[in-house]
């Protein structure tokens, strides 16, 4: 009895040790197996190849994204049918689809930049995203980004290397077989962008700054100004557009920086496809590298060369107008206003009230003495 009692005994206490090393065991080791199961079927699995990953991308693409953008471009495309629309009526109402002698009806092809390898024709206004597009020409021209930063030429001299100035017949040419396209600005906007960049900030021994000193021998020592203005190595903007308006009245030829569209490009002169404008730039962009299929090649940009936000400035240097220089400056790019379908409202309520009221009613009722001819202020 005693010897069955204690043979139960070891086999009783044998139970409990193995008992005791398979709980370790599934403690220690299942962990230790269930990581090494995961990992193992991690590198195990099928690794999809990089066409399939695009593959699929390409097709959630398709699924969530592209119907927003056609449907974007769709609603882009619509409004600038609407611009093109717009200023082919009022050429032929103000009559400058008529060819004619004058700069306002004889064709101007000087400043267009024909691209025939990518079916592309840009008149290049300046200070209305002029940097932003010369890039995207000069990249299309087959220099690479890093020349571009590096290189101390011109973009403009780099673009004509490529881009040879077009005749008139060359330019009709591929205006049949090209997507054209003119970027627009409000014209009080930019002429404020072109006084800034040009004469505000005019660089030392350059043709604006020697332009800039004789505006001040003009206009600023042959009356009595305020002090703090003899101290200001520029033109002030009143300056400025005493100077401008003086040579509208004699019939000099504006500066390629401030000149009116209408006589710089002639754009009643020609067929354009697209009218962008800077308000929109970033959108109408977008649908005219699209439209010409260069999106592989171009993307939209905003090179803005200029000394910060123009807009946000506008207040500041207008309200030190009076309410006829407005007017007067109106009238200078009366054309491009209505062409591209622009507003004075905003910008005449920033002028000074005249002291003398037969300014401001002089400035009210300027007429051209020919008609379609270039404005005259008076």
């Amino acid at each position: 009895m005693r010897l069955r009692r204690r043979r139960k005994a070891q086999v009783s206490g044998w139970r409990v040790v193995r008992r005791c090393v398979v709980f370790f065991t599934a403690v220690c080791v299942f962990p230790v197996l269930l990581v090494l199961l995961v990992a193992t079927d991690h590198y195990m699995r099928t690794v999809p190849s990089q066409a399939a990953y695009s593959q699929q991308i390409a097709y959630r693409r398709k699924l969530v994204i592209e119907p927003n953008v056609n449907q974007n471009l769709s609603l882009i495309g619509k409004r600038l049918d609407l611009r093109r629309k717009h200023m082919k009526k009022t050429c032929k109402l103000l009559g400058l689809d008529r060819q004619g002698n004058d700069s306002l009806h004889r064709p101007n092809p000087w400043e267009f930049l024909v691209d025939n390898k990518h079916h592309l024709v840009w008149c290049n206004v300046f200070k209305a995203a002029s940097t932003s597009w010369m890039y995207n020409f000069n990249i299309l021209a087959g220099y690479s980004p890093q020349f571009l930063k590096k290189s101390k030429l011109v973009p403009m001299t780099l673009a004509r290397q490529r881009y040879p100035r077009p005749s008139l017949f060359a330019l009709r040419k591929a205006f049949n077989t090209s997507i054209s396209f003119l970027i627009v600005r409000h014209p009080l906007e930019r002429l404020l962008s072109a006084y800034r960049d040009k004469l505000q900030y005019a660089l030392p021994h350059t043709h604006h700054k020697k332009l800039g000193n004789e505006i001040i021998m003009k206009y600023r020592y042959r009356r009595k100004q305020q002090r703090s203005v003899f101290s200001q190595k520029w033109p002030t903007f009143p300056e400025f557009v005493e100077y401008l308006v003086d040579s509208v009245r004699q019939g000099e030829r504006l500066d390629m920086h401030w000149s009116p569209i209408v006589e710089f490009c002639t754009p009643c002169m020609f067929d354009f496809q697209v009218i962008a404008h800077t308000e929109t730039l970033q959108e109408d962009q977008q649908y005219l590298i699209e439209m010409a299929h260069l999106g592989h090649l171009i993307r939209p940009e905003w090179r803005n060369a200029g000394k910060g936000n123009t807009g946000n400035q506008v207040a500041k240097y207008y309200s030190q107008l009076t309410r006829s220089q407005i007017l007067q400056l109106y009238h200078i790019y009366r054309y491009d206003f209505e062409l591209f379908n622009y507003s004075i409202q905003g910008y005449l309520e920033l002028g000074i009230p005249d002291k003398d009221p037969s300014n401001l009613l002089d400035a009210i009722t300027m007429k051209d003495f020919h008609q379609n001819d270039s404005p005259k202020v008076y």
